[in-house]
């Protein structure tokens, strides 16, 4: 896999090109601000070098706001084929819903907290080169808790919660049943009812389904 990185933070983007090294990917290039990132695709684009993915902190020089949220999104609408993986410091709920828009197939969120976990980040950054959803499960439950308060998540039930929960950070129906300990006929039955109650009952496909839940979580 060839990996693009863009953290303004030395010692982390150092570590990762470490450890990406280590496990046998080529990182193309290690940025620090969104401005280089972005030199650095249209680079490998001229020279038919794209990268399989990108990973990118939300925050960057100069004024350490939003600059690689919006990098992130420029990515999207140029390069659609880049899986990116946008790391966060915290769960920032308008940068984790702004990503999710018709074409956000391979978009991942993960908290900075959660790289020193290898084998998660490893799993997260191939998912989302894959052309998978790959959201960290802590975004995913504060961002159930903030919307349940205002809206039909309200209306369903504690397992359907840890259904949609497993559902938005990209797991397919068999990983799900794994996971929770129950069949994969009882996951679908919990994913038909999660849609019903959600005005989603039209939604279809893996990406489409996981985006159109958390889309909805954004509203």
């Amino acid at each position: 896999m060839r990996v693009v990185l863009a953290d303004d933070s030395t010692l982390l983007r150092e570590g990762l090109v470490r450890l990406l090294a280590e496990e046998g990917h080529e990182v193309a290039a290690a940025v620090g601000d969104a401005e280089q990132l972005i030199a650095v695709l249209e680079q490998a684009e001229r020279q038919e070098k794209r990268p399989d993915a990108v990973v990118v902190d939300v925050r960057m020089p100069p004024t350490h706001t939003d600059e690689g949220l919006r990098a992130a999104v420029q990515i999207r609408e140029r390069w659609p084929g880049i899986g990116v993986l946008v790391l966060s410091q915290y769960v920032e709920r308008r940068y984790a819903t702004e990503l999710l828009t018709d074409d956000s197939e391979g978009v991942g969120y993960l908290l900075k907290d959660r790289v020193v976990q290898v084998d998660e980040f490893l799993d997260a950054l191939e998912r989302v080169s894959a052309g998978q959803a790959a959201f960290d499960s802590e975004v995913v439950r504060q961002l159930l808790m903030r919307s349940s308060r205002s809206d039909p998540l309200g209306t369903l039930t504690t397992r359907e919660q840890e259904v949609l929960r497993e559902m938005a950070q990209g797991h397919t129906n068999a990983a799900i049943a794994v996971r929770l300990h129950i069949s994969q006929s009882a996951v679908e039955k919990h994913i038909n009812a999660i849609f019903e109650k959600l005005g989603l009952t039209g939604t279809s496909g893996y990406s489409r389904r996981v985006l159109a839940v958390l889309r909805y979580l954004g509203t």
